[in-house]
């Protein structure tokens, strides 16, 4: 099925909840229409494109002159099991917590410490999504798309999407030039849990044993109780990266600021906590208009009613300056600003 229109409203296709439109809107639930769509439009390679799937990751600050693709591909299925290890695509158009909930109810770790994160699972690979001390990166195995030049289907092997913290081959190389209509993921149904980061350990106990579907409990008890809902006030999530930078500096930042946390990340580099240092500036639950920081998680930024994107962006940026000149950290955004 396919779905195109013109000078087409975003406004729901972004948890911002922020009004934009765009010129051109292309949805579809097969890739084949896509790969049809290219073919039969001489012009599609002359015009901005933008790929969008549950917008959880976007803050439009204006109009996008251009055509946004909408992969809207449903389905999970089990590709091979082998009574361990199991092997199931999901198309890009599912929702990414309600494939979550699919492989927990089917008894397959791996996913479940990245349950209630928004968006859909054709953003999983792009952004490389992670939370309490998993990342997607470490159970997907392969990433089907579409070439939106060449209008041809091919598969990469995890080693070859370049994966980084909140980062892949999706975001540089391949930006605007393909777009993924599937993922595969290798899962197992005797996995080991992972209770390692921060208070996930001391929540899942609250449920009993540390099995795959406590520990999905937990983390959404975690995340509801500290992020608010976008169906109720607009927001995408964590807005900033948490910061990685050299031991030296965390060192010398920890002799001001004793209780900083921090993680290590491959012992020569730290994370630091983005959320911690915005608070210690001051922003958490600051407001200005109808754009603020939420007041119970300093990390995001939120559209209080009717906050353009202009605001939020300019807020951002305020934000930025305090944290660089007070810590000397360059926090970078994870939302996308169009």
């Amino acid at each position: 099925m396919i779905r195109f229109f013109e000078n087409y409203s975003l406004r729901k296709h972004t948890t911002f909840g922020i009004e934009a439109k765009a010129k051109f809107f292309f949805e579809f639930t097969e890739s084949s229409d896509l790969i049809e769509m290219i073919q039969a439009n001489a012009s599609f390679q002359e015009v901005n494109k933008l790929i969008i799937g549950g917008g959880s990751n976007y803050l439009f600050t204006q109009d996008f002159d251009g055509i946004v693709l909408h992969p809207n591909i449903p389905g999970i299925r089990i590709l091979q099991d082998d009574g361990r290890y199991v092997s199931v695509e999901a198309g890009a158009g599912v929702v990414w917590d309600d494939f979550v909930d699919y492989c927990v109810n089917e008894g397959l770790g791996g996913v479940e410490n990245l349950s209630l994160i928004p968006g859909c699972v054709g953003a999983a690979p792009v952004q490389n999504i992670g939370a309490y001390g998993v990342e997607a990166k470490d159970v997907i195995e392969r990433v089907n798309v579409v070439d939106l030049k060449t209008a041809e289907r091919y598969s990469m092997h995890h080693t070859e999407c370049k994966f980084g913290y909140r980062n892949s081959i999706f975001k540089h190389e391949l930006k605007d030039k393909v777009i993924v209509s599937s993922v595969e993921f290798r899962l197992e149904r005797q996995n080991t849990v992972n209770l390692a980061y921060g208070r996930l350990k001391d929540e899942v106990s609250k449920y009993g044993d540390p099995t795959i579907k406590n520990v999905r409990k937990a983390v959404v008890a975690i995340r509801e109780s500290k992020l608010p809902d976008p169906l109720e006030m607009g927001n995408a999530g964590s807005f900033f990266m948490n910061p990685v930078v050299e031991e030296s500096h965390v060192n010398d930042l920890l002799q001001n600021y004793p209780d900083m946390p921090y993680y290590d990340v491959d012992g020569v580099r730290k994370k630091l906590a983005a959320g911690w240092l915005i608070e210690q500036c001051g922003f958490k639950g600051c407001r200005k208009g109808d754009a603020g920081v939420h007041q119970d998680q300093a990390l995001v930024l939120v559209n209080y009613g009717k906050a353009g994107g202009q605001e939020i962006l300019d807020l951002s940026e305020e934000i930025r300056t305090a944290v660089d000149k007070k810590f000397g950290v360059i926090l970078q955004r994870e939302v996308i600003v169009v």
